[in-house]
This record gives C-alpha cells, sequence and structure tokens, in this order.
C-alpha cells in the first residue's frame, strides 16, 4: 500500500532526521520535506511555539492534522506525516515533568489517518528566574547545556524580548549580560524545538517506531492498516485479596475503517497484580 510512494514529513526543526530512517525501512517510502519555492510557506511555528509568542489555539493532534495537511497540500503529495509535542507536569506522577509527542501519518489516496503517542519522562524541561552569571551556568548544566539549547527572555510570561536558540557558552553569557543590564532581571528556559534538544528528538524517534507498528498492524476482518489500542480496562485482581485493581486487565483494538473491535486479555503478560497496587492490601 505504501512501497515506493513519496510522504512529505512536514517539519522546520529537523525531525526528518530521526523520522524518515524508521518510515522508509518499515514501510518503503521516500521521505522529503517541504520542496515548494516559498521556504516560509510551510510555517509550522504559526501554529503555536512553545516560548508562547505565538498561541497554539489547537490540541496538539489537530495542531499535527494541520501542519500534516498544508504540507501535503503545498507539496501536492497525498501522504504525509507530521509531529507534535507538549510539556508539562506528568499526568499521573507527581513532581515529574513530561514529554508528551502525537505523530500523525495522512494517507489521502486511502483514506487513512493513524496517530501514534508516546508520553516520556525522558525530558530536560525546565525554566528558571536568574539573578546571576553563576546561577545562569548552574542551571545551564542542569539541562544538559550545550548540547541541549537554552532560551533567554524578560520574564517567564514576557513575550517581547526572546533570544532563542543558544547553544554555545560565549553566546549565552553575552545574551543574558544583555538582558540583565536592560531589565535587572532574566528567565532561562530549556529550547524545546527538536532540532536544540536531542532528549526530545530521541521520544519523537519512539514515537515514530511506535507509529510504524500501528500502520503495519492491519485489522483481522478487512485487512486495513492502523489496527491499534484505543482503551484499555482496569481491573487486573490482587494475588492476595483477588481485589479488582487500577492495573490493566486488556487492551481494545479498534479498526476506524470497518469498526471492527478485539480484547486482549492481560497485554502485559500477567493475570494478576501485586498486593503493593492493591488499595485494599496497601491503602
Amino acid at each position: 500500500m505504501f512501497n515506493g510512494r513519496k510522504l512529505i514529513i512536514a517539519t522546520k526543526h529537523k525531525k526528518e532526521s530521526v523520522i524518515a530512517p524508521i518510515l522508509e525501512k518499515s514501510l518503503g517510502v521516500r521521505c522529503f520535506t517541504d520542496e515548494t519555492l516559498d521556504t516560509d510557506a510551510l510555517d509550522t511555528d504559526a501554529l503555536g511555539t512553545f516560548t508562547g509568542d505565538i498561541e497554539r489555539k489547537l490540541d496538539p493532534v489537530a495542531s499535527a492534522r494541520q501542519k500534516c495537511l498544508l504540507a501535503m497540500e503545498l507539496n501536492k503529495c497525498d501522504l504525509g506525516v507530521a509531529s507534535e509535542g507538549s510539556f508539562g507536569p506528568h499526568p499521573t506522577i507527581f513532581f515529574a515533568s513530561a514529554d508528551d509527542e502525537f505523530l500523525i501519518f495522512i494517507d489521502k489516496k486511502n483514506n487513512l489517518e493513524i496517530i501514534a503517542r508516546e508520553l516520556s519522562m525522558e525530558t530536560n524541561f525546565n525554566g528558571s528566574n536568574i539573578e546571576n552569571e553563576k546561577d545562569l551556568l548552574e542551571f545551564a548544566e542542569s539541562v544538559k547545556f550545550p548540547s541541549h539549547g537554552l532560551i533567554l527572555r524578560k520574564s517567564k510570561t514576557d513575550h517581547s524580548h526572546i533570544i532563542k536558540g543558544l547553544t554555545k557558552l560565549h553566546e549565552l553569557k553575552k545574551a543574558f549580560h544583555l538582558l540583565y543590564k536592560k531589565f535587572n532581571m532574566v528567565y532561562v528556559e530549556t529550547d524545546m524545538r527538536a532540532m536544540h534538544n536531542p532528549s526530545r528528538m530521541s521520544v519523537i524517534e519512539n514515537t515514530a517506531k511506535k507509529l510504524v507498528a500501528k500502520v503495519n498492524s492491519c485489522c483481522p476482518q478487512c485487512n486495513i492498516p492502523g489496527f491499534g489500542v484505543t482503551d484499555a480496562k482496569k481491573g487486573l485482581v490482587c494475588s492476595l485479596c483477588g481485589s479488582a485493581t487500577n492495573s490493566t486487565l486488556s487492551y481494545i483494538y479498534n479498526c476506524q475503517h470497518c469498526q471492527f473491535t478485539k480484547e486482549l486479555m492481560y497485554p502485559h503478560k500477567k493475570t494478576s497484580e501485586d498486593p503493593m497496587y492493591c488499595d485494599y492490601c496497601n491503602p
């Protein structure tokens, strides 16, 4: 279905470096990035930036979809992929930051849309108010600078003075002193754009692996690609008292084409849960 076809990767942040090899090897596609003469036509930043200077008005999936469809239209290609990430507190693990990545695969020729998601704590996402060069350098070291880029601005909520993509020590110091002299305050944050953040790039790579696994998973009934997990049921029983726990009992697979549904019991290869995860045995 996909072998030999051209596939546009909608990105201006070099995500193709980790996405393309996986898609080409697993699906047989020929990946490319924007080929239009107008290099500003595919401006993915117009849909929102991590620094907030351009507000993202759509949710991550809708944003990735719009990005992908725009790239496909501009390049007259019926097969495309786009990525969108969000950063913030982990939804279930307190005091941990998370990188929540989505990849969308759209095939207009076969009317397919397949989405993969990776929620990871492997992120350096952070920010801090800085009052001197010593604090700046300590923060930089803690977030893996200079392999990971930094951003400086007047304050966390100020969008008028932002210096992005700082990856060299002398540039970082110069930018800090420039802003501090002008405003007597500086906010430093991690640059979460993929080309300046190897940690994020690694999560995108893992999301791409999930995506091709889902694309290569075909519905047992109609054989259409994209037969994947759409829901998870809790209720794995405690091995000690037999009560239902919050651990996963089964995965629900669904076909977007024919709506065929399949339930896979015990997806983690265990039929009971350790009592330490039981609300009754370990309240």
